[in-house]
């Protein structure tokens, strides 16, 4: 895996999540409650703040849980909820280093049918099914991993030229349109709620 990404729009943390199926991974799982590109920066923070060039699972899934915490928590936090985030990272990595001897990019290397790999992604800690599919869609349109049927397996996430997540962010402008359509999603979703009254 050595390509070029632009989900952080930053070129160190952007480097990183091409070249590390580990820190994509990472950065997947912190996108959720902070914009897009605070979590997929968060992995090179970490490795930063770990005096690492990249990620390793075996050495993040044994570090002391509240000595990681603190870590993420240095100022700039790592995200939004540092204390639930170091947890589910730890978490990631034990579930990582317990199936998959601490190779991420195993979960995804030669399987064979999406629906397999899709549901690789479901049972790791913090992935849920649109998680999942999300980063199928991922690695089916940026970083070349596409078992058949990705992009059905994907749905929504794996249809060509939509702009419904960060699958499809491959630069500034893509990433406005991204952002454009969640927040069609969440007014949509309000309006929804606010119907039902």
């Amino acid at each position: 895996m050595d390509v070029t990404l632009h989900l952080a729009q930053d070129p160190e943390a952007d480097e990183l999540l091409g070249r590390s199926p580990l820190a994509a991974l990472v950065g997947m799982l912190l996108d959720q409650q902070v914009p897009m590109e605070w979590a997929f920066k968060g992995p090179r923070t970490i490795a930063d703040r770990l005096g690492a060039d990249d990620l390793d699972a075996h050495d993040i899934a044994a570090r002391d849980p509240e000595a990681f915490t603190a870590l993420l928590s240095e100022k700039p936090a790592v995200h939004r909820y540092p204390g639930s985030m170091a947890k589910r990272i730890q978490q990631l990595c034990q579930y990582l280093v317990e199936h998959y001897d601490g190779e991420a990019s195993a979960v995804w290397d030669g399987v064979p049918t999406a629906a397999e790999l899709l549901g690789r992604l479901e049972e790791l800690p913090g992935f849920g099914k649109q998680k999942a599919q999300i980063f199928l869609a991922l690695l089916g349109k940026q970083l070349g991993v596409r078992p058949q049927g990705w992009r059905e397996a994907a749905g929504a996430y794996g249809e060509a030229k939509s702009f419904r997540s960060v699958a499809d962010i491959t630069g500034p402008e893509s990433l406005v349109k991204v952002r454009a359509h969640k927040q069609e999603m969440k007014a949509a979703a309000k309006a929804a709620k606010a119907a039902k009254g």
